[in-house]
């Protein structure tokens, strides 16, 4: 397990800028307030106007990406914010943190959480809610798997896989299944009514930061770890057919953390979206996996989350620059530009 844990530890003071060090300019970018004071871990999308971050500040920050401007701001972890959800449809918020618990936010009520989960002996990395919104599913590197009632906070179900340090795990939408990926390099699928694996997929070669399920459920992606282009790729599962693998995308020359389906749009090739601590975003082709765009933000870091807002806003968050909201032009030819920064 030591090994394991040394791998995937995370060092932000690694990608620090330099001091006196010269960024290249950046040209027509909005510098708007900034939403955290510190490195940031996770962006979530929670409507069409408004995202959802959380860091190493400990704050989780609800800013209105179109508008520039903060929202609001909930304070009560201990330690930084490693993961978060939105029930969607709702105001309802769910924060993971390195302080082992999990919380719940209503942005329409006070800055106070209004339910909190406790129960894990480490990190937790993984958070999900089910389709009808009265279930919460969490994940950590103490090798556990939780189902929780939202309304009492009660722990339902607890299993523990030896080796299996979560890293991610997705509801799939409408489904009883819970996918989740691990440190251990596979990718488990499980049942939330027996709150047992199901399937596991072959193992990869370096760990699996995260994962991703298709608006139609047909597929899951996954991204994995890895250094001077060793490993850092994403892949394509096909879910009807658990462990078949489609594709995978490679090019980034670091870990890939984030790994998302771009939002389709009638007429225009399905595409993926991934964020790498080598600072670029790139567009793929979903079916042939082509690369068809990439975007290296200078300076950033480590671009550790990807939300998709629409079918041509992608907000990408970072380790040294805040985040950053791009444009996706989906043409003939298919670009991706940076438009802002908070």
């Amino acid at each position: 397990m030591g090994k394991l844990q040394s791998k995937f530890r995370r060092r932000s003071d690694l990608y620090k800028a330099k001091e006196g060090a010269e960024l290249a300019p950046v040209h027509q970018v909005v510098q708007y307030e900034p939403a955290h004071t510190d490195a940031i871990n996770c962006v979530v999308s929670l409507t069409s106007d408004l995202c959802v971050s959380g860091g190493h500040d400990q704050a989780v920050v609800v800013y209105d990406w179109r508008a520039g401007k903060r929202c609001k701001s909930f304070q009560g972890h201990s330690r930084e914010i490693t993961k978060l959800c939105c029930f969607k449809g709702s105001s309802l918020i769910f924060s993971a943190s390195r302080d082992k618990t999990v919380l719940m936010w209503d942005l329409g009520r006070d800055t106070e959480p209004v339910q909190e989960f406790c129960g894990h002996e480490l990190v937790v990395n993984g958070v999900a809610v089910g389709p009808d919104g009265s279930k919460l599913c969490t994940g950590s590197r103490d090798n556990s798997m939780r189902l929780w009632d939202i309304e009492s906070g009660e722990c339902l179900q607890k299993n523990t896989i030896s080796r299996n340090l979560v890293t991610h795990l997705c509801w799939v939408p409408g489904c009883t299944s819970i996918v989740q990926t691990s440190e251990d390099k596979t990718i488990r699928v499980w049942d939330s009514r027996t709150w047992q694996v199901t399937n596991t997929f072959p193992a990869k070669q370096y760990i699996q930061t995260h994962c991703d399920i298709s608006s139609n459920c047909y597929h899951l992606l996954s991204s994995s770890n890895g250094f001077g282009g060793q490993g850092c790729e994403a892949t394509l599962w096909d879910l009807r057919q658990p462990g078949c693998k489609v594709a995978e995308y490679r090019g980034h020359l670091q870990t890939t953390a984030c790994c998302v389906f771009v939002p389709p749009r009638p007429g225009c090739p399905a595409l993926v979206a991934s964020s790498s601590y080598d600072s670029s975003v790139k567009i793929w082709d979903q079916n042939t996996a082509a690369c068809l765009y990439t975007l290296t933000l200078d300076g950033s870091g480590p671009l550790v989350s990807l939300a998709p807002c629409d079918s041509s806003s992608l907000l990408c968050a970072s380790f040294n620059t805040g985040l950053h909201q791009l444009h996706l032009d989906q043409g003939a030819v298919p670009s991706l530009t940076e438009v802002a920064r908070f």
